[in-house]
C-alpha cells in the first residue's frame, strides 16, 4: 500500500480509536488503512518503530500477516544486533 499523505516517512502509523498499529509498507489489509485514512484518527510515531508505538499502549495490527512478518523480521535484527 501506498503511505499516507501526510506520515509519508511513516511505516507505522496508530488508530487513536483502537490502539492499535498497522505497518503500512507490508499491510495486506488495504480496506483496514483506507477506513482509517478517511476517519482521520490516525497517529505517527517517534521514533517510527513498532516498539515506540508499543509504548504508547498500541497493539500490532493481528488482521495482516505481511505486518506480521515484517515485525518479527524487526524483533530478530534488534535482538541480533544486542
Amino acid at each position: 500500500m501506498e503511505r499516507l499523505g501526510r506520515f509519508e516517512h511513516n511505516r507505522w502509523v496508530g488508530d487513536k480509536r483502537s490502539q492499535v498499529v498497522h505497518d503500512v509498507d507490508n499491510c495486506s489489509a488495504e480496506d483496514t488503512l483506507a477506513e482509517l485514512v478517511s476517519a482521520e484518527t490516525y497517529i505517527c510515531f517517534g521514533p517510527d518503530t513498532l516498539a515506540e508505538a508499543r509504548n504508547r499502549g498500541y497493539k500490532r495490527c493481528a488482521q495482516c500477516p505481511g505486518a506480521r512478518d515484517a515485525a518479527r523480521s524487526e524483533a530478530e535484527a534488534v535482538a541480533a544486533s544486542s
